[in-house]
């Protein structure tokens, strides 16, 4: 005959068992009912009952045809009830019994949002992994030359904003040349510096100051150092130096960087311009904090 529903589980059915507390008695309660007592297999003392002669049974009635005594051990099996377990005994499934693909997303405990645009991480949480490696790259240039030092250098800054300019993210903002990153990570920093004097300037330095106070205190992290020779003619010397790191940006609030330039001789300028790169500062994040 055809089987309807779901397949029964054999390997993991087990009958039900019923022990009784004896006495001197013929009337016996069921725990489970029955049809008749048929349905069950009576023990006593070890020695299997024949039904309907030695008991009968309905419902959760059992009744002997002699009684017990306290000392007797007795105990039915029910023929008519099979119980299947819920679940597998412990360690009893492999690999080979799990049908491919049937794990769902559902089914796993990690923490975070699971979907299309996360993957699960190896402490078991589900992350957005980084857009090719990069999530923020941004280009800030001072639009403006200026003479002698700067620190820091805070006015005429302006993102890079020619037509073949790009940026990822949203990008840094700054206020009086204090720049804010615009998520926690690991930061590549880099400040160019280009100069020009008719004249000699034995030392331009540009720097790197970083906070980790949100701007109470500053600390030098790079330093690049350059210098001007005079080329007789009337033209301009000029000159680049760079400094570069990386911050280590553990809070948004706090970290904050800045740029400063010193030269030994007064007149030489600093080499801004609206259009082209020349005194700029360049900020890609690499990765996770």
């Amino acid at each position: 005959m055809p089987f309807i529903g779901n397949q029964p589980a054999l390997s993991y059915t087990s009958f039900a068992k019923q022990d009784f507390t004896t006495s001197a008695t013929t009337a016996y309660t069921l725990s489970q009912p029955v049809t008749n007592e048929n349905e069950i297999a009576l023990f006593i003392n070890f020695v299997r009952q024949e039904p309907t002669t030695a008991y009968t049974a309905s419902g959760t009635s059992l009744t002997l045809t002699s009684a017990t005594s306290a000392s007797d051990d007795m105990y039915a099996i029910f023929l008519g009830k099979a119980v299947q377990t819920v679940n597998p005994p412990a360690g009893s499934v492999g690999a080979s019994q799990i049908a491919d693909s049937s794990i769902a997303l559902g089914k796993l405990s990690a923490t975070g949002t699971k979907d299309s645009t996360t993957f699960l991480r190896g402490d078991n949480t589900f992350n957005t992994p980084p857009l090719g490696g990069i999530t923020e790259a941004d280009v800030f240039r001072v639009n403006s030359g200026f003479t002698g030092d700067a620190n820091p250098i805070s006015s005429n800054w302006e993102r890079a904003d020619d037509a073949s300019s790009g940026l990822i993210g949203t990008g840094m903002t700054q206020s009086s040349g204090v720049f804010t990153f615009p998520s926690t990570g690991i930061y590549f920093v880099r400040h160019t510096h280009n100069s020009y004097h008719t004249g000699d300037d034995r030392s331009i330095e540009a720097n790197i100051y970083v906070s980790t106070d949100g701007g109470s205190s500053w600390d030098s992290v790079a330093t690049g150092l350059t210098m001007l020779k005079n080329i007789t003619g009337g033209f301009n010397s000029v000159c680049c130096c760079t400094a570069e790191s990386l911050i280590d940006v553990t809070s948004t609030a706090n970290v904050k960087v800045q740029f400063s330039v010193f030269k030994q001789n007064a007149s030489t300028t600093s080499y801004g311009d609206t259009t082209t790169n020349r005194v700029y500062s360049t900020f890609i994040r690499l990765g996770d904090t």
